[in-house]
């Protein structure tokens, strides 16, 4: 593309009050030069001329200073934009130790194996410069058997993920000797996505990678690299137990962009309704496409990459049909690379794709980027915008609002998008339940010695207590041993909390095939007959849901809508582990542990966009006990003389608001927190709307609620009172709630936090 064009084209949008109408904001981020280093004098002079034949004559700052202190033996936590060079960060030090000492190995963790390959690509041709050998190979699921003994005995750099090493690595360390006694270095990947419930278990994991790398003698460092959190020390010990050296300042350059936040225009002033994100998607990607400026667009599900690529096509010049191409999980792996490959030399003009390509696979430089809805974090957010103007030049990037609660209050509050610290990613590896997996799993692959630690002060008691049901025998040595024959870690699920969980089974085609499982709780709503369980962007009908065995049978389907369930739920509280008093009209705040009996009675089926009610359907299935930890605020009665219904309006609306801003300060998606409210709660005889964690024993987000409460609340509020409509809507209150004051009411409930009181420190 010339920059001309893209110039030219956003003078235009400028220029047109029609389009300047529905800006919410405008910014524009200067032009930024490289920082750079000579190359360390330390390299290995075959390392140092590797990079000279690439035409790496010199390293950015930030690469530089991280290599610099792994070399000088330091864990490291490297948190730079999108494209900012990030693996050579690692891979220096790597490669420079294994030329020094052909005995040292690295074991690289990745989320996906897309990314695994492209690393593995890139290492592959820096490596190949080099004189000595470096075997670098990848392990995992795809692997051949008659490689994979190859691989334990002559990789130096193993590529794999966290799901490989819990349960085909570590289980037979044994046959990984090579790799274990040498293990110099384990690199973690986007460190930000290991977060919630799968980033506890992968912090448990490590704890066991730790436990075998000391049997064999070998006291590895860590190299993490992570899109931008507002957490990354923290980050870093959470999920290595150790500190890390945090390297934020990017040398990187970068071409001037300009972020634009774009609202589609209301359709219907009474219920808030807005024009299709994605249709607007359609008529300002094409417009860029025309023009021949390379654009990648974002969006949250595979219907849509498909649909907003096939709209692409059909609206543009036949000479560049063959040019715009979909990218999304489903595709088959060469399908993936061969468009990869496209997008890097510039032969591809126009690509949809769903979250596949925010991580850091190499796809070259593309000059517009637009992200239809919010993906979930501004963290997300930057890594989409970041795939807009890698390098030199001008850039766009452009984020068009859905219809959402969380979209319309980034709409009315840019600065919450264009300058706020990106969120805290956060785990909790202490859940009871977590934690007693991996310490089975842990117990199998070595003994446990009485007063070992597994990151926790109560190791021993709770050794002791998995002795006492007979699932580990302590020896006459005081040394605990695994009992059973079984594998334990082929019975713990990296992505849930808890064992008892429902297989979701794909039934279309030739041969069944299990496309993921989900706890009993969760299934209540989200996997019950007649549902649309989203899987990888994907929509599939539930058709029979097999409660006993544990099984749920799904059929791909293309649907524009969405279900939503209703539970009826009775929930007492266990124990208070904090509470803050709220006085005059503000509600008493509590954090502690909740017991949730839950029954679904019926679902709604809810239009993606628009979130009109479509329908609705009646659910039979059995009640279902959840012991997690809750959040919950407490309204003194004299607030005002509402009758009983307009309390449960007014909690009913507050509830799902709470739920929508909670998961912006959360770093989670809205269905890992769910509500419910009591009119006269039983304990307090009092109004009160409880967050509770949707998984057993707790991730720590209603912590992080009770923590953050009047920015919670805050934020809820604006989202109520920027939302257009006149008496409330499924935008700002919910699907649920009725009465011409109803949008008042929550106002003013959430206000009795928002504007009172000081905030618990986080």
């Amino acid at each position: 593309m010339d920059e001309m064009e893209l110039s030219m084209l956003l003078d235009e949008w400028r220029r047109t009050p029609e389009f300047m109408a529905q800006v919410a904001a405008w910014h524009v981020e200067p032009a930024r030069p490289a920082v750079w280093r000579p190359l360390p004098g330390w390299l290995h002079p075959e390392l140092a001329a590797a990079l000279l034949a690439r035409g790496i004559q010199a390293l950015y700052s930030h690469q530089e200073e991280a290599a610099a202190r792994v070399h000088a033996g330091q864990d490291v936590m490297v948190v730079t934009p999108t494209a900012s060079g990030k693996t050579l960060c690692y891979n220096l030090p790597v490669l420079d130790a294994i030329c020094k000492d052909p005995s040292v190995r690295a074991l690289y963790l990745f989320p996906t194996k897309a990314l695994s390959q492209d690393q593995v690509a890139e290492l592959g041709d820096l490596a190949g410069h080099l004189r000595t050998r470096v075997h670098t190979f990848t392990y995992d699921g795809d692997t051949p058997l008659h490689a994979r003994q190859k691989i334990r005995e002559a990789g130096h750099i193993v590529v794999t993920n966290p799901d490989m090493l819990h349960a085909a690595i570590l289980p037979h360390h044994t046959k990984w000797l090579r790799l274990f006694e040498g293990l110099r270095y384990i690199v973690i990947d986007e460190a930000h996505l290991y977060r919630g419930v799968f980033g506890s278990h992968v912090a448990n994991v490590i704890r066991r990678l730790l436990r075998v790398c000391a049997h064999y003698g070998a006291r590895p460092q860590f190299i993490l690299s992570s899109a931008t959190v507002a957490n990354p020390e923290d980050l870093a010990r959470s999920l290595t137990g150790r500190g890390a050296a945090v390297i934020a300042e990017s040398g990187a350059p970068r071409g001037e962009r300009h972020v634009v936040l774009y609202n589609p225009p209301v359709v219907h002033p009474q219920l808030g309704v807005r024009r299709s994100a994605l249709q607007e998607a359609r008529r300002l990607g094409g417009r860029l496409l025309r023009e021949r400026i390379a654009t990648i667009a974002f969006v949250k599900t595979r219907n849509q990459v498909e649909l907003l690529a096939r709209y692409w096509q059909q609206d543009a010049p036949e000479a560049l049909r063959g040019r715009i191409t979909g990218y999304r999980g489903g595709y088959l792996p060469g399908e993936r690379r061969q468009i990869e490959r496209a997008l890097r030399d510039g032969r591809i003009l126009g690509v949809v794709s769903t979250n596949a390509l925010e991580l850091g696979v190499d796809i070259g430089s593309l000059d517009a980027a637009i992200a239809v809805g919010f993906p979930g974090s501004i963290a997300s957010l930057r890594q989409q915008f970041g795939r807009a103007g890698r390098r030199h030049g001008l850039a766009l990037a452009l984020f068009i609002a859905n219809a959402s609660a969380v979209d319309q209050y980034l709409a009315n509050h840019p600065d919450s998008l264009l300058s706020a610290s990106p969120e805290a990613a956060r785990l909790h590896p202490d859940n009871l339940l977590i934690l007693m997996d991996h310490l089975k799993c842990a117990a199998y692959e070595l003994p446990f010695a009485a007063e070992e630690t597994f990151g926790v002060e109560t190791t021993a008691e709770l050794l002791e207590y998995l002795a006492s049901q007979r699932v580990l025998h302590r020896g006459g040595d005081g040394r605990y041993h695994w009992m059973a024959d079984a594998l334990p870690s082929h019975a713990v699920s990296l992505r849930s909390a808890a064992q008892d969980n429902v297989v979701i089974v794909d039934v279309h085609g030739a041969r069944p095939q299990v496309i993921g499982e989900m706890d009993r709780f969760s299934a209540l709503t989200m996997l019950h007959e007649e549902a649309i369980y989203l899987h990888q962007g994907r929509s599939y009908q539930v058709e029979k849901l097999d409660w006993e065995n544990g099984k749920a049978f799904v059929t791909p389907v293309e649907a524009d809508y969405y279900t939503d369930a209703e539970l009826a739920v009775r929930l007492a509280v266990l124990d208070v582990l904090a509470e803050e008093p709220g006085g005059g009209a503000a509600p008493d705040r509590r954090y502690g542990e909740v017991m949730v009996n839950a029954v679904p009675t019926l679902f709604k089926k809810i239009k993606f966009d628009t979130h009109e009610n479509l329908g609705w359907g009646k659910i039979h299935l059995p009640e279902v006990e959840l012991h997690t930890m809750g959040f919950w605020c407490s309204w003194p009665l004299s607030l005002r003389p509402w009758s009983r219904t307009e309390w449960e309006s007014a909690l009913l609306g507050a509830a799902h608001v709470l739920r929508q801003a909670a998961s912006l300060y959360c770093m989670c998606a809205p269905t890992d927190l769910h509500t419910a409210i009591e009119v006269r709660d039983v304990l307090y005889g009092l109004p009160t709307v409880y967050l509770y964690d949707a998984y057993p024993g707790g991730v720590g987000l209603a912590e992080r609620v009770y923590r953050a409460s009047r920015e919670v609340f805050a934020t809820a509020r604006d989202m109520v009172a920027g939302c257009p409509c006149h008496a409330g809507c499924p935008s700002c209150i919910g699907p649920h709630v009725a009465g011409e004051g109803a949008k008042a009411w929550v106002a003013e409930l959430l206000a009795t936090v928002a504007d009172a009181g000081t905030t618990v420190e986080v």
